[in-house]
């Protein structure tokens, strides 16, 4: 009979992954290429989706060329790879937690992170640099992370006790970046809030090429983690006997998934609930193993952002929308949906 899955095995990990899943992670793969296309072409100067595709590869005109490379392509890039971030994020949390309402930026972790950016870009009255930037953004996701589950710890995490931690974390989060905001100088508090908005105007080569590695590396890192994420989501217990080190192991899992968010905030600032909705288009999809969640939930998450970010400054020309706004805009209303699906059941 022929086998539903496919599998990798080497020294040191192995991994096994439906066919269905490949199936969504390729079609997926090929519509985000194609949304880039579209998105890169879509502005006050029309270029068709073939000539971003010649544009790309140094062919076409020389106009045509200075805004797809200066403007258009690192955005899309910047939004595609912050987008797989949160999304990745998101479900690595539901996956650890248990719980189908966690996602970063409910449960305090890009709260956190922003925070630390605004008190970097003020400590340092905006001089510090995309490394610095982006070290500060996943330490202070990490240290919210640890403080959360810390906290909402009590011979179990239950997942209402998580939520309602998360929200005052975020909360509490949310109010020092704003005290620190109204303390700093005008054209500081400016840069911080439109950061913390959530924006992908302005991202450069230089913000994309920031965020690479820390995209890759933590996404790699959760990937080849992704048998641990699946027994952690059959509870404590059973993960204790099958073998696993249960705190070790979810110690370092909520870390990957700070630090996805982190580095995602760092650079794009505070958008929110992509890594909350992703993970659940992902399931409906490709079901509830993480290992097909994952590369999923990134794919879902990344053409999210690019559609915000797209709308975000086509739609109110010549205003340019933060994507941040457009993402609330509908991850809020799936958030009160999830809330009354739990409530019914």
């Amino acid at each position: 009979m022929r086998s539903n899955h496919y599998s990798i095995r080497t020294r040191l990990f192995s991994y096994s992954i439906e066919r269905r899943a490949v199936y969504w992670t390729v079609v997926l793969t090929i519509a985000l290429f194609a949304l880039v296309c579209v998105s890169a072409g879509i502005g006050s100067l029309w270029i068709s989706p073939l000539e971003v595709l010649r544009g790309a590869f140094g062919f076409g005109d020389d106009a045509t060329r200075t805004v797809l490379y200066s403007f258009r392509l690192p955005r899309a890039a910047m939004s595609v790879l912050a987008g797989a971030c949160l999304a990745a994020s998101g479900a690595l949390l539901q996956s650890v937690s248990r719980n189908a309402l966690a996602s970063p930026d409910m449960i305090g972790v890009t709260g956190g992170a922003a925070a630390a950016g605004v008190a970097s870009l003020v400590l340092t009255g905006g001089a510090i640099g995309l490394t610095g930037l982006s070290l500060s953004a996943i330490g202070g996701a990490v240290a919210v992370a640890a403080l959360l589950f810390a906290l909402a710890w009590k011979g179990g995490v239950s997942p209402l006790r998580l939520v309602l931690i998360g929200v005052a974390l975020q909360t509490a989060a949310g109010a020092l970046s704003s005290f620190m905001i109204i303390l700093s100088p005008t054209y500081l508090a400016t840069q911080a809030f439109t950061w913390l908005t959530g924006s992908v105007y302005g991202s450069s080569w230089n913000n994309v090429v920031s965020l690479l590695p820390w995209a890759a590396g933590f996404g790699l890192v959760a990937w080849m983690l992704s048998r641990k994420a699946n027994v952690h989501e059959l509870g404590e217990d059973v993960a204790a006997s099958v073998g696993s080190r249960v705190s070790r192991e979810r110690s370092a899992l909520i870390a990957i998934s700070a630090a996805l968010a982190g580095a995602a905030v760092s650079q794009v600032g505070a958008i929110g609930f992509i890594g909350l909705m992703a993970p659940h288009m992902a399931r409906r999809l490709v079901g509830p193993a993480f290992g097909a969640v994952l590369p999923v939930s990134a794919c879902i998450g990344a053409m999210l952002l690019l559609i915000a970010d797209t709308l975000g400054r086509t739609a109110f020309p010549p205003n340019d929308i933060p994507a941040g706004v457009f993402t609330a805009a509908v991850g809020a209303p799936f958030f009160v949906y999830l809330l009354l699906r739990r409530k019914g059941k």
